[in-house]
């Protein structure tokens, strides 16, 4: 065989061993593609939601959580690229009652444009604000009180519905996986309560009076036994300012109830303590709570377990006992 007619086979080899490889690359492009935009999706508004439903969904679907660490739902807003997440989702779960303020209107474009939705709130049967003594923001009476998640009950409630929404809406599912890990959830859900119960136990009749930066402990009031005296910011959303009537009328309402603590945000309560010793003269404490969101992954709350069970903690230290870690005075 002549030399050249080797180099030619040579070549004519390379030639189909090259066109193969490239085969292969392009099947597998097209496979990853195809799985990438098959792969189901969940997106959540705000990040105690997320956390439930990360639970719920485990390695199911992709769990995309809108609201970072520390942010407050009543003022965070989406980029362009979280809103465009909204709109491809199989499922899209959010609080609702007008809780994530700046966030509504998205979620709406998505379930106009056909994305399946779900607001937790208002589907475990919520509770209205209050106006009085031991009742809610002056001005809110009557509307509905988003902040359901101080009850652990109900989040056993949202976490079935969420389990349902799932099986029903996201395709490519095990929905088998889906009810074993909301089981799984539902104990530790039942084993929180329990705890919050034993814990606030300790806490006499006569000093289960609750004050706190805005209203936010609604629900936590209203299952294990305690009176809402007031807030500081008397509103159901961070957005409102107290004036200073409202600040008197607090004051009068903490000196009738002979209330000396106050619970708010980990992340405001200098401020919230000025403001109260301004008022009252001193000795006022500040007992720190992780009440709207959740922090980041070594900062004390990362889960929704975790914050409850660091909540209750603190609230029964600061109302059974002396001057409880934590505080400012």
């Amino acid at each position: 065989m002549r030399a050249t007619t080797r180099a030619r086979i040579r070549v004519a080899r390379l030639r189909r061993l090259l066109m193969g490889l490239l085969a292969l690359v392009a099947a597998a492009t097209a496979t990853a593609c195809t799985g990438t935009e098959e792969q189901p999706r969940v997106v959540v508004t705000t990040n105690i939601l997320g956390d439930i439903t990360r639970q719920v969904v485990g390695d199911q679907a992709e769990v995309t959580v809108l609201m970072k660490p520390d942010a407050d739902p009543h003022s965070f807003g989406l980029s362009a690229v979280q809103a465009a997440q909204l709109e491809r989702a199989d499922l899209v779960v959010f609080n609702g009652l007008g809780l994530e303020e700046n966030v509504l209107r998205h979620v709406a474009a998505a379930r106009e444009a056909g994305v399946a939705t779900f607001e937790a709130g208002r589907a475990v049967d919520p509770l209205t604000f209050r106006t009085g003594a031991d009742g809610g923001p002056e001005g809110e009476s009557g509307q509905p009180d988003p902040h359901f998640w101080t009850d652990p009950d109900r989040v056993r409630t949202a976490a079935r519905l969420i389990a349902d929404r799932v099986s029903e809406h996201v395709k490519g599912v095990d929905d088998a996986a889906v009810r074993a890990n909301a089981a799984r959830y539902d104990e530790q859900l039942e084993d929180l309560t329990a705890f919050m119960e034993q814990s606030f136990d300790r806490v006499p009749e006569d000093r289960r009076s609750l004050v706190t930066n805005h209203h936010v402990f609604g629900y936590l009031a209203d299952r294990f036994g305690f009176r809402v005296i007031g807030a500081v910011i008397p509103s159901g959303t961070t957005l409102a300012s107290p004036s200073s009537s409202d600040l008197r009328s607090l004051t009068r309402a903490m000196e009738k109830a002979g209330v000396r603590t106050v619970f708010a945000d980990s992340s405001q309560p200098k401020r919230l303590a000025e403001v109260l010793r301004t008022e009252l003269g001193g000795g006022v404490r500040v007992v720190e709570l992780y009440s709207e969101s959740l922090t980041a992954e070594n900062e004390g709350a990362a889960t929704y377990l975790r914050m409850m069970r660091a909540n209750t903690t603190a609230m029964t230290d600061g109302l059974a006992v002396g001057s409880p870690k934590g505080t400012h005075s």
